[in-house]
């Protein structure tokens, strides 16, 4: 084989293989550029519900996210109201007995100054401190409301006793013990009613207590 046929064969090799490196190499570029699509298709996929073409993981984790944060502004808006706290309430006491009454009345005010709304409902607890001893209060049957005190906010129950026209010295009154609804903390108030009460048979209690929210006049 004469030198200048080889040398022909030679740069005939040198250009096919430099052909081939080239297109191996658009191939690869090409491959990169068709990925790069694909995933920014896949992150736009994502639907309003959260699944996503490019994952559950992904798409579950933003609608978790979303569904959270739902859940927590409804909680806000509809979630359950923490019981009114002894320690929340001020609680105060007024004689509130009409002149012709039957029956002496005793107002309990229970003001919300916790700093936040609480809920309150059913029968306060109520003992007389007497110099006979401890006097507890009975309910009067009326119908309990469920209450949302916001911050500042008052309701009140009413005491009901008999008034001691027995001439005698009755029972002496020292004294007056408070427990909100659905609590074990009590308060000791001033007792602004009568000074005593009629001596009684033993029966049971004269004093009634009415609902919380239920401050009328009578027993």
């Amino acid at each position: 084989m004469s030198g200048n046929r080889r040398n022909a064969l030679l740069v005939s090799a040198a250009l096919v293989g430099g052909a081939m490196l080239m297109t191996a190499c658009q191939d690869s570029d090409s491959g990169t550029a068709q990925g790069s699509p694909s995933a920014t298709a896949g992150d736009k996929t994502v639907s309003p519900s959260g699944s996503s073409a490019s994952g559950s993981d992904q798409g579950g984790g933003k609608a978790s996210g979303g569904q959270g944060a739902a859940a927590g502004t409804g909680s806000g808006k509809n979630g359950k109201v923490g019981k009114c706290r002894t320690d929340q309430l001020k609680i105060t006491a007024t004689d509130n007995t009409i002149t012709g009454d039957a029956d002496g009345t005793v107002t309990v005010h229970l003001k919300n100054s916790g700093g936040r709304e609480c809920a309150i409902s059913g029968y306060a607890g109520v003992d007389l401190k007497t110099n006979a001893g401890s006097l507890s209060a009975k309910r009067n049957g009326e119908k309990t409301n469920s209450l949302i005190l916001k911050s500042g906010q008052s309701t009140d129950f009413g005491i009901y006793y008999p008034i001691n026209k027995s001439g005698g010295s009755g029972v002496r009154v020292t004294g007056l013990l408070v427990t909100p609804p659905n609590e074990t903390k009590s308060v000791t108030l001033h007792w602004p009613g009568a000074g005593t009460l009629p001596v009684t048979d033993g029966s049971g209690s004269p004093v009634k207590v009415g609902a919380v929210g239920n401050a009328g006049q009578g027993g």
